[in-house]
């Protein structure tokens, strides 16, 4: 996830409570879908879909923080 942002991502997650939060979030969701991906955990695939699209807003949230911090 955004790879080629890595070090803005490590800084960020130190210096932004907020970018912080939503990385956890995504990195959360990530898991789950996965979980439930491989039959771990029960979700329906209507359940999947919305936490995939809950993810990826989580992402471009993130690298719209990672972009805007590049500019300052």
């Amino acid at each position: 996830m955004l790879a080629e942002y890595r070090d803005e991502i490590t800084q960020l997650k130190q210096t932004n409570a907020h970018f912080r939060r939503i990385f956890n979030d995504h990195n959360e969701f990530d898991q789950k879908i996965q979980d439930a991906e491989h039959g771990r955990i029960g979700m329906n695939d209507i359940e999947i879909e919305i936490m995939k699209k809950k993810k990826l807003l989580l992402k471009d949230e993130m690298l719209k923080i990672i972009l805007d911090s590049k500019k300052v």
